[in-house]
């Protein structure tokens, strides 16, 4: 039902039972003020594993140990720089506080997840997002100097035993990644496959 760019509903809330009931269902919520949209691309932008590029140049920087990487150490401090990005062509962010608030109660619960990288202990990029059994849906993420997310990324899929990742949207950087589009058919197919039952 959802309209040719994707926009499928309006309206709701963001309770945690909501949002996950969306996500299950390739849902994902994207707006600036409200009412709150609900969106369902078709085609849609995926990542699968055993497809991420990694350059070489980025190998040497993974190699070097130049960053640290963790999961969930500071979800809060994550949300917050990825809300402060500024994004061409954007005039403030999506994620505002509702959305903060509304994703750090499901990191609370467990659904919702973050990648911090470390330099010398200070948080210099990082991305968040939510993960349903084998599938990470990812949100945003944030770099404060150069290739940090992307170290943040590659080094989160590299370690996880996932199936899918959910990129939402094209992006250049997504894409030197190994991103691709699938069919909104081919992705709800997946996303059944592959998110489980019982959350995490």
């Amino acid at each position: 039902m959802a309209e040719p760019d994707g926009l499928l509903a309006m309206g709701g809330d963001l309770s945690p039972a909501r949002l996950l009931l969306a996500y299950r269902s390739g849902i994902f919520p994207w707006y600036s003020e409200p009412p709150i949209l609900w969106w369902s691309p078709d085609p849609r932008f995926v990542l699968f594993p055993e497809e991420l590029r990694v350059s070489s140049s980025m190998k040497q920087v993974l190699k070097k140990g130049i960053f640290r990487i963790t999961v969930n150490r500071n979800f809060e401090d994550v949300i917050s720089h990825c809300s402060q990005v500024h994004r061409p062509g954007q005039d403030g962010t999506w994620i505002t506080s509702a959305m903060q608030q509304a994703y750090t109660q499901l990191h609370r619960q467990g659904h919702a997840l973050s990648v911090e990288c470390w330099q010398e202990n200070r948080l210099v990029g990082g991305l968040y997002g939510i993960k349903l059994g084998r599938c990470f849906f990812g949100e945003s993420m944030f770099s404060l100097v150069s290739n940090a997310s992307k170290a943040a990324f590659i080094s989160f899929i590299q370690a996880s035993e996932l199936a899918l990742v959910d990129c939402q949207v094209y992006t250049d950087h997504l894409a030197s990644l190994g991103a691709r589009f699938i069919t909104r058919s081919s992705f709800l197919e997946l996303l059944e496959q592959h998110q489980g039952t019982g959350g995490q």
